[in-house]
């Protein structure tokens, strides 16, 4: 199945107030590579969540950010401490002693020292709640960016398909031309031939080289023939059930070898003039296999 490694979901899960959003991103990527932004209350979590998306994910970068709201628990996510609130009165109370300042000290003098307030400890329960919000937002993110990754890469099965469709196509038009010139060239062959023979001092070893050359030159069959064979091989790809743009690459790879070959042992500008072509939806194809996983 062809699935496009670029895709975005969002997922949410809400319990006794409490909300966990994940978003989940992903774009191009040689190997999966996974980041993760937690909360502090459940960093330990993070290898069994990089688990959850192995199981959907085979290849791309993925980031997933998770946000908490509890503003709905009605408690805030700050307190004080009792402990540094005593002591900055009792120094307050000295400094005023001090100072000699009748007034009283207010809420107001109070608060200018903000290491009084500290984030408030999660207990047990709620960090277990956390995490297992966070894991059902997380699926559920999954399951929304798995199912945009399949939409786009049905869309690039049927642009793939066109663009092999096309090479086929050109390829067709090198072999009818190939074969139409092939008497030409045999008989272009044979007044080199001939040539050599009328030299009294040609070398036995030397004509026989040069035959062999040109019918090397001349013969781009095997090329042909494998191209043929490697655009079935992407065909085949396109309709496999695995995972396949690591296969897709090296087949693009391999169908631009043989379209160099052909493109230079042809010595034809008709032919070569199609295998521009042919390299130009070879090149547009390279680009969308560098999107698939």
């Amino acid at each position: 199945m062809i699935i496009s490694m670029t895709g975005f979901g969002r997922g949410e899960a809400n319990e006794n107030g409490i909300r966990v959003t994940v978003e989940i991103k992903t774009l191009n990527s040689r190997y999966l590579d996974i980041s993760t932004r937690l909360p502090q209350s459940i960093n330990d979590k993070e290898l069994l969540l990089k688990e959850l998306i192995q199981q959907k994910i085979k290849r791309g970068k993925v980031n997933l950010i998770t946000y908490v709201d509890k503003t709905q628990t009605g408690q805030p996510d700050i307190t004080f401490s009792p402990e540094l609130a005593q002591s900055y009165g009792k120094m307050l109370e000295k400094l005023k002693f001090l100072a000699n300042i009748s007034e009283p000290i207010q809420l107001n003098d109070l608060i200018q020292f903000e290491d009084i307030f500290i984030k408030r400890p999660e207990d047990e329960e709620t960090i277990k709640k956390t995490w297992l919000l966070t894991k059902t937002a997380t699926e559920n993110a999954l399951e929304m960016v798995v199912k945009m990754r399949r939409k786009e890469g049905g869309q690039l099965k049927n642009e793939l398909k066109n663009q092999v469709d096309g090479i086929t196509e050109q390829l067709e038009d090198v072999i009818r031309i190939s074969d139409e010139r092939a008497p030409q060239a045999l008989n272009r062959m044979k007044e080199r031939i001939s040539t050599l023979l009328t030299d009294s001092d040609v070398d036995p070893d030397r004509m026989e080289l040069e035959i062999a050359i040109l019918v090397d030159k001349m013969d781009i069959q095997e090329e042909v023939i494998r191209l043929q064979s490697h655009l079935k091989f992407f065909h085949e790809a396109l309709d496999s059930s695995d995972s396949v743009g690591r296969r897709l690459n090296f087949l693009s790879q391999e169908i631009n070898r043989e379209l160099n070959t052909i493109g230079s042992k042809a010595n034809d500008s008709e032919i070569s003039h199609l295998i521009v072509y042919a390299k130009e939806k070879l090149e547009q194809i390279r680009e969308q296999v560098q999107n698939i996983e």
